[in-house]
């Protein structure tokens, strides 16, 4: 009779929370941002909202396509590591029967102990001992890039459309502060759902991301004003 182990933990959010965070908040920054700098050269609203539908599209295609290649390089490395203990376990069997015990001993086990928990789990699934033991590669955590890509993707999108809305909905001469101003909240937000999915403190999530958002839109902003300067 097989058992389910009923405990749950936040490292199974992993793999699609990293994607979902980083597109999420590169799609508010990044969009926010190019609101910004459009805004304070002297853009209009047409032109800061083209420049701002723009930037989602670019960058939801662009975040997908690096994270596919990234963690698909990821998958590969995993695949030949895969592969080689395949191998291995097939020409040296009794070589990596002793790898293994030595992993366990490595942990705290006593050679007597080490030896028999090596045994019974090679017996069990023995590309799956090393897989998990030797090589670090688990299920929580195993390289999965179309998921990876969808998700930064859709995260990405997600957040471009937020300060794109207020830029829409908003007068042209309230237009940078009132996008400045919601992106904070919404950044701030980010990062405080962020660390409660992945049971960190909230606070320090939210300061984290909102800090690094507001370096890059008042970055963005002063570069914008410069050119407006020197346009004008």
């Amino acid at each position: 009779m097989s058992h389910r182990h009923p405990e749950r933990h936040k490292t199974e959010h992993i793999g699609w929370l990293r994607a979902a965070v980083l597109g999420a908040n590169d799609g508010i920054v990044s969009t926010a941002s190019l609101i910004l700098g459009v805004a304070a050269a002297g853009g209009g609203k047409e032109p800061v909202l083209v420049a701002g539908v723009a930037g989602l599209v670019a960058g939801a295609m662009s975040m997908a396509a690096g994270e596919y290649v990234s963690v698909h390089s990821q998958s590969d490395t995993e695949k030949a590591d895969i592969a080689k203990e395949t191998r291995e376990l097939e020409t040296d069997p009794d070589g990596e029967l002793r790898e293994l015990t030595g992993i366990y001993m490595q942990r705290g086990l006593s050679p007597e102990l080490a030896r028999q928990v090596a045994v019974e789990l090679t017996a069990h699934d023995a590309l799956g001992a090393h897989a998990r033991d030797e090589l670090g590669i688990s299920e929580a955590f195993s390289a999965r890039p179309v998921q990876a890509a969808l998700s930064s993707a859709a995260s990405f999108a997600a957040g471009a459309v937020l300060p794109l809305l207020i830029a829409w909905l908003v007068p042209t001469d309230s237009m940078v502060w009132t996008v400045a101003a919601s992106t904070a909240v919404f950044l701030a937000l980010l990062g405080a759902v962020a660390a409660r999915t992945g049971g960190a403190d909230m606070g320090k999530g939210a300061w984290r991301v909102l800090f690094w958002g507001v370096l890059a839109m008042a970055a963005t902003w002063g570069v914008g004003s410069l050119f407006g300067v020197g346009v004008a």
